[in-house]
């Protein structure tokens, strides 16, 4: 039967007059008559595997057409009307009349018709981030796609104040304020999926800039086997989460996983025997059978604040979002002193560099000694695609860069571009660990006020930090050497991270 990705974006079917045929037990595409033969090679790149063709004439290529991408894109119910067949974003923005009302709930409102299209696409395209930004004359629609921005579509600056109303009316915002940011939520289905899209919107100089995230739950709920872990390293880390008491961190930039990370180290911890609870700012994800407490800032619910409170609860884990602020550090540190278990993050560039914060913080150093268990760093590197990239010998400044054998011809692989990534080269992110396990000499080391390289020094004498956990991937051909180049940053190769 056919899967779901085994299925073309609608504009490449149209143009090329193809399209894959449902409830058939072998992988079949439908060539419409009088179409470019050619195409199929193309059909071949994108979906990565070999097919049966079918030839069938023009017009029952436009009802099968119709029917695909009508079921396809039924389903995005509680935004309003599905994104219709027959038209791109562009065709959709030419439906915009001259004046509207943005509060008009009609099933064939316009603006709802595009929003629909731009969600539908995104999905489709597997981004995590709408931008949707007003200029002085025109309106930026772009999406963040395996943690690149990409322009997608530049609309008339006159649908800025009906887009932003509209958003704002779908989460349940005040329309009539766009003097303040505002946050809100959306809830939706795709093709089968369930989403909630997170809304921030913020005024800006022409206009409210307006960013959704897809939050799929299908995608950040995993299991510690899914995050890409070499052996070693999972083997390590569970045996550090198995601890009874402490703090265990998880560090590294906005955007690298650090939340998936958190989750699944919860889902392992889940036994049904412990009271498991969280402090989030947002709550991301519902994770059933535990206990998920949202910040308020507003009426001073801090995660410090909430961590005294939490004592009450009778908690053996409980999972701060972000360790922001010295009184956050203090209060969870001395929770885990108490005998329990305690998860979260901190904005590091590498493992060592989470003691030195913390140092920086006023934890004390008798406190953060004999506290703390571990500290994950990691980063997401894009994943080369597979159908299109290409393999040729590493470069000598690649070899030093990344620490390879100088002495060695090493094969690696490079992004080329093709219709099955978009042009980019890449499709999907791969992750890269370094972990920083506080045994009995690391613990002395803290205590006696280390400077952080001894730390690291010691740390990681037998076992492998950042790049050199990459190496795998790029020797493998999975990612390039200029990819985990620029996402480990200079101090951190200069430091030998």
């Amino acid at each position: 039967m056919i899967a779901a990705a085994d299925q073309f974006s609608y504009t490449f079917a149209r143009e090329k007059g193809l399209v894959c045929l449902p409830a058939r037990e072998a992988l079949t595409v439908a060539f419409r008559e009088g179409a470019d033969p050619k195409s199929l090679l193309e059909a071949r790149r994108v979906l990565g595997r070999m097919f049966d063709i079918e030839v069938i004439t023009r017009e029952a290529y436009e009802q099968v057409l119709s029917d695909v991408f009508a079921s396809a894109q039924s389903n995005l119910g509680e935004i309003g009307d599905s994104f219709s067949v027959g038209g791109d974003l562009a065709s959709l923005v030419e439906e915009i009349p001259q004046s509207l009302d943005v509060l008009d709930s009609g099933d064939d409102a316009p603006v709802i018709r595009l929003l629909n299209g731009i969600v539908h696409d995104a999905v489709g395209r597997r981004a995590s981030d709408i931008h949707i930004e007003p200029f002085d004359t025109f309106l930026s629609i772009r999406y963040r796609i395996d943690g690149d921005l990409v322009d997608v579509i530049s609309l008339p600056r006159k649908l800025a104040a009906p887009v932003a109303s509209r958003i704002k009316v779908m989460a349940r915002l005040d329309i009539a304020e766009r003097r303040l940011p505002q946050d809100g939520r959306i809830s939706l289905n795709a093709g089968g999926r369930s989403f909630d899209v997170r809304v921030a919107t913020l005024p800006t100089r022409f206009g409210e800039r307006v960013v959704l995230r897809l939050l799929d739950a299908r995608n950040v709920i995993l299991s510690l086997d899914q995050l890409c872990m070499d052996p070693q390293t999972l083997e390590r880390f569970e045996a550090a989460l198995l601890q009874p008491n402490g703090v265990i961190l998880v560090t590294g930039p906005v955007g690298s996983g650090k939340t998936t990370t958190l989750y699944a180290s919860l889902s392992r911890l889940k036994t049904g025997r412990e009271n498991i609870m969280t402090l989030e700012d947002p709550v991301e994800y519902g994770l059933a059978g535990i206990s998920q407490t949202q910040m308020d800032h507003r009426v001073g619910l801090s995660f410090a604040s909430a961590l005294r409170s939490i004592l009450r609860q009778d908690p053996n884990i409980v999972m701060v979002g972000e360790i922001r602020d010295a009184e956050t550090a203090d209060v969870a540190f001395e929770f885990a002193s108490t005998g329990r278990l305690a998860l979260s993050t901190l904005h590091t560039n590498s493992a060592a560099g989470a003691i030195t914060r913390l140092r920086d913080m006023g934890v004390e150093p008798y406190l953060l000694s004999s506290t703390l268990r571990a500290v994950l760093a990691q980063r997401l590197v894009r994943r080369l695609c597979p159908v299109c990239k290409r393999r040729r010998c590493a470069t000598e400044a690649e070899k030093s860069g990344l620490g390879l054998p100088l002495d060695r011809d090493l094969q690696v692989c490079e992004a080329v571009g093709c219709m099955s990534c978009a042009q980019s080269g890449f499709k999907g992110r791969l992750s890269i660990y370094e972990l920083l396990v506080a045994d009995s000499r690391i613990r002395q080391m803290i205590g006696d006020n280390a400077p952080e390289d001894a730390i690291a020094e010691a740390a990681f004498a037998g076992e492998h930090r950042l790049i050199e956990n990459a190496h795998r991937y790029i020797l493998a051909g999975e990612t390039t050497p200029g990819e985990v180049i620029r996402v480990c940053r200079r101090e951190d190769r200069d430091a030998g991270v």
